[in-house]
């Protein structure tokens, strides 16, 4: 993608009412469409949603597939995609806008500041959707279920608010079962073993991204972890 394609993309979210973005990581401050600072910590439904409803997020997002899938699956909850790339929030943000979707919003930020843009107990459940799984040891408090981003959905989650991890990495999987394994106040509510080989009977799970179907293709075992704080 060229710079230009990116520049137009950034200009377009920037000018959508169900996109805010936050552009410092020292200064965690939300941006709306006008150009104007809001603080929507603990009034996402009633500021932007203006319904009362669970309040599921989906983490480094991307294209905002998943997100998507389940606003469609299930409606009655409202959705909101989080990702630092704008070019990839621009797709899932022109495609609510095409299909009229109310109930699904982009964060544009760093997940590292995500606590800054939630309430106390305002998020009944975190999504975790093919995360990179930064390999490296040295890279490991940069996964998305390491010890310092649990902190952070914990201050996040109601009581019996859940995490769920959907990975191609078992790598990824065996370290978030350690990180478990090492808290006490943490457990696993639902452990499912390559997900598309089994009755799992959650459809929620069907939501079949543009990736998951690259992972499936090259027969890539996909893991599903569902847990909680206690």
């Amino acid at each position: 993608m060229s710079r230009r394609q990116k520049l137009e993309k950034f200009h377009a979210i920037s000018q959508m009412p169900h996109v805010y973005q936050n552009f410092s990581y020292e200064q965690p401050t939300l941006i709306n469409y006008k150009g104007y600072p809001v603080d929507l910590a603990g009034r996402w439904n009633a500021d932007h949603f203006r319904r009362e409803a669970p309040l599921v997020l989906e983490l480094a997002c991307g294209r905002g597939e998943y997100c998507i899938g389940l606003a469609q699956l299930y409606p009655a909850a409202n959705y909101i995609g989080i990702d630092i790339k704008g070019a990839r929030i621009w797709k899932g943000a022109k495609t609510i806008a095409e299909h009229e979707l109310t109930n699904v919003a982009f964060l544009r930020t760093r997940i590292e500041c995500i606590e800054h843009f939630f309430g106390e107990e305002e998020v009944d459940t975190i999504w975790i959707v093919f995360p990179d799984p930064f390999l490296k040891s040295s890279k490991s408090n940069r996964r998305l279920t390491a010890p310092p981003f649990l902190g952070r959905y914990k201050h996040m989650l109601k009581k019996n608010g859940t995490i769920k991890l959907k990975t191609d990495s078992p790598e990824l999987f065996d370290f978030t079962l350690e990180v478990i394994q090492a808290n006490n106040d943490v457990e696993i509510v639902t452990q499912i073993k390559n997900i598309h080989d089994v009755n799992h009977g959650l459809p929620e799970l069907d939501i079949i991204t543009y990736y998951e179907q690259q992972h499936i293709a090259n027969k890539r075992e996909i893991n599903y972890l569902e847990f909680r704080f206690a």
